[in-house]
């Protein structure tokens, strides 16, 4: 803090109970003017990634299979996805260029044999497709149109083919923040833009997908009047605190009611979708395992030989998992690591 804001002059962007706030927010405004800012958020970085993979994953590998055995727990996530501790295998960096590399850490644990990931295609947009009924959301899955193009088509009023990168990232982000219930504020401070233009694109997505507003307000009442929701498959989760007087808890049981229904679909769909890929496997006994499961991915190791036949099975117990008004569809990849495989 002294050597960025008293030597080099750098502006005060916030400040603490301390002193100078110096945290990845604060940084990455200050990069821009120079470049200490930037680098020390790639020394931070490195260092976690030292410190929680590197370091600690190997120390953790058991010293008679040669193996990482993490635990997942059935009952610790609200939405009902499974969680996995000691070590937890769910949060191996995938988001930036340099955490993935820890990916190619993670092998096949036998000569011949290699890595297959099978994951659900925008599942969650899928299921909200479904539950809305919204026509144009629901005609856009069924053409296998690419759907944040197609929605920033939609909300930006342009031709699909004259979507650029930008346009197509801001719609991914609206898309994936209408499904989480996000506001014009939290919109805002993912895109990096102001509150109004924010709303502007949710105002816009609303206009072309008029159905999932009206699901989101019905969900919102019926929790009102019967104090839960439910998922496609029947499992409820209670949310008493949609009548606190308290706006920010009450504004959470909101957005968990938007949200839960959905993302809780998704997981008793890759539970049931488990179920279906390991009683297949021990049927046609193929020399593979299922190693593990990351919110909408399974990873599984097989023979090289019967790498075609896994992902044969896979796709289609994974795809006949749950029947949607749209399609379901699974994306599959096989590599000597974790991340050639991904």
């Amino acid at each position: 803090a002294e050597i960025l804001f008293e030597r080099l002059g750098l502006p005060v962007v916030k400040r603490t109970k301390t002193g100078y706030s110096t945290d990845a927010e604060v940084l990455e405004t200050l990069a821009a003017q120079h470049d200490l800012p930037r680098r020390c958020l790639e020394w931070r970085e490195l260092a976690k990634l030292k410190s929680t993979y590197v370091d600690a994953l190997p120390a953790a590998i058991h010293p008679r299979t040669g193996r990482l055995h993490t635990s997942f727990n059935q009952t610790v996530a609200a939405s009902g996805r499974l969680s996995s501790s000691e070590p937890n295998l769910q949060n191996v960096p995938v988001r930036t260029t340099l955490g993935r590399e820890i990916r190619k850490g993670f092998v096949a644990s036998e000569e011949g044999w290699t890595l297959l990931v099978s994951d659900y295609s925008q599942i969650e947009l899928r299921i909200l497709a479904h539950l809305s009924g919204d026509a144009a959301l629901v005609d856009a899955f069924r053409e296998r149109q690419d759907i944040h193009r197609q929605t920033a088509a939609l909300i930006f009023g342009v031709e699909p083919e004259k979507v650029n990168d930008l346009l197509r990232t801001r719609a991914k982000e609206v898309n994936f923040g209408v499904v989480y219930g996000m506001g014009p504020f939290g919109l805002a401070r993912r895109l990096g833009i102001e509150q109004s233009e924010a709303r502007a694109f949710i105002d816009g997505y609303f206009r072309r997908f008029p159905d999932v507003k009206r699901y989101q307000e019905d969900t919102i009442e019926r929790v009102r009047q019967e104090g839960y929701v439910t998922t496609l498959l029947g499992r409820r989760r209670y949310l008493p605190e949609i009548h606190s007087k308290n706006w920010n808890v009450r504004s959470f049981a909101e957005r968990a009611a938007i949200n839960s229904p959905i993302q809780g679909t998704a997981a008793d769909l890759l539970k049931i979708a488990m179920i279906r890929v390991h009683r297949r496997m021990a049927e046609e006994a193929l020399p593979a395992r299922m190693l593990l499961t990351v919110h909408d991915e399974l990873v599984f190791e097989v023979e090289e030989e019967s790498t075609g036949s896994l992902a044969e099975l896979v796709r289609e117990e994974m795809e006949a998992a749950i029947d949607l008004d749209v399609p379901v569809v699974v994306e599959i990849g096989t590599g000597t690591t974790w991340y050639d495989a991904k």
